[in-house]
């Protein structure tokens, strides 16, 4: 059943099918028109199945409530009973009011590409998920928390399929959508998740400190951990380039072999800045910057070269409100017809090899950790000793070029308001820049309301 009705302006379809209610812009559905062609019949069976779209619409008319890294520190610093069960009643409703949106945009994209059986196995999971979530009950006692929390846990293994399938999906579907829509839906469907699991690892980890001996008996963490929950107070940017550069290596000297030449790491500037952070998103960060400029220093140099590589400087900058944090490589620079793929997910060089790396990736969690060699996995750096719920959940090879690692690293960045850019002197080297707000003051950055639906 189609239905034309005005909104904002603009002449929208409502479209009654299998995902429930669907409301697409005439220029989208005529996309899905137009490709459908291209995608064999037998991939229908891959449709989800028909929903009534009401319990959908009255979440999905709620915003979400961004909070920023200073109100989860101050909320969580004097953890009582009444605090904690606070905390569950607001990711009680927040998780099934951002995942909502989020599968409401899904519902937005061109039909023939929600067929695509990643694209829709992602679909089924956010909405097996928001099905079980809008249906729990106001948390009123500590007992209640404990189920709680093992939902959410369970959802989040459930979901560590979600990045290899939305990227895959990405990748197959690339001639259905312009690439730029594509991209656009990747970046908000992907800071969502990291908004969501932040949020619920948060929660979790308080109730851990909650439940622990040193919080029974009234007592306080060692002064060397001082985690709120998954945010680290005083994170140190010289430590976690140091921590990040030796585990970086190790995988390269998997890579390469034991005789490769490395580059060093040269840590100069303000090397006492701290500032508050989630660890993982910054180890995720940094990792993946020094991975590129490794790989690009020694593959310019040859595996055999018997000279000493030229090391990577990294300079980190502190002032009143931000931290930049800027790793320079002499790899030789970005090869011009790679610069304008490099924020892409959906475009780009070797997307053949990349889908079938992802193939080989079933579950991913987009942190450090899932990257270290076996050797190195029960080892422990400074405050690499604080795990999150999915530390040892997924892992993956440390050599697949999955063609994401630039993308979501500046997703991460600019998720508390922050950024990331590159500068590339072809025939030299890279500028990478990593700008950090350094007062923990500033909201997580999401769309609050599901596109389609925002003002």
């Amino acid at each position: 059943m189609l239905q034309l009705w005005p909104r904002n302006g603009a002449k929208t379809i409502g479209l009654k099918g299998p995902f429930g209610l669907l409301r697409q812009r005439a220029p989208l559905l005529q996309i899905s028109r137009r490709k459908t062609n291209l995608v064999h019949t037998g991939h229908n069976h891959n449709s989800p199945p028909w929903r009534p779209a009401s319990s959908l619409d009255e979440w999905v008319a709620k915003e979400a409530r961004p909070i920023s890294l200073r109100q989860l520190m101050v909320f969580g610093r004097s953890l009582t009973e009444a605090r904690l069960i606070s905390s569950a009643n607001y990711v009680r409703t927040e998780l099934p009011t951002r995942l909502a949106h989020r599968i409401r945009d899904m519902q937005t994209l061109p039909y023939v590409v929600l067929t695509n059986p990643h694209m829709s196995r992602v679909y089924e999971l956010y909405y097996q998920a928001f099905e079980n979530f809008r249906r729990i009950k106001a948390i009123g006692s500590l007992e209640d928390n404990e189920q709680f929390c093992n939902a959410v846990s369970r959802t989040l293994r459930e979901h560590l399929t979600v990045i290899p399938k939305l990227a895959m999906g990405i990748l197959e579907c690339r001639d259905l959508m312009n690439s730029m829509d594509m991209d656009k839906f990747m970046n908000t469907t992907l800071r969502s998740r990291i908004s969501r699991r932040v949020i619920a690892e948060q929660h979790l980890s308080l109730t851990n400190t909650f439940n622990s001996p040193l919080h029974l008996v009234g007592l306080k963490q060692p002064s060397d951990m001082e985690f709120v929950g998954e945010v680290f107070l005083k994170c140190n940017a010289k430590e976690v380039v140091e921590r990040c550069g030796k585990e970086v290596q190790d995988l390269a000297r998997s890579a390469y072999g034991l005789e490769a030449k490395l580059p060093g790491i040269k840590i100069e500037g303000h090397l006492d800045a701290t500032f508050p952070y989630i660890i993982s998103h910054l180890e995720y960060i940094i990792g993946e910057l020094l991975r590129n400029s490794i790989q690009a220093v020694v593959e310019r140099q040859g595996y055999a070269s018997t000279g000493n590589p030229p090391p990577i400087e990294v300079t980190i900058c502190e002032s009143s409100q931000h931290v930049v944090i800027r790793v320079s490589d002499q790899g030789g620079g970005i090869p011009r017809e790679l610069l304008p793929y490099l924020w892409s997910f959906s475009k780009g060089p070797r997307t053949d090899e990349r889908l079938e790396n992802l193939h080989h990736v079933p579950k991913m969690a987009a942190t450090m950790q899932e990257l270290r060699v076996p050797s190195e996995a029960g080892s422990q750096h400074s405050n690499a000793g604080h795990k999150t719920s999915l530390s040892s959940l997924s892992s993956r090879p440390p050599n697949l070029r999955l063609g994401m690692g630039l993308p979501l690293s500046r997703i991460y960045a600019e998720y508390w308001a922050g950024s990331l850019e590159l500068q590339s002197l072809r025939g030299y080297g890279v500028d990478a820049f990593l700008q950090i707000s350094k007062l923990g003051n500033k909201n997580e950055q999401l769309t609050t309301r599901a596109s389609i639906d925002a003002v």
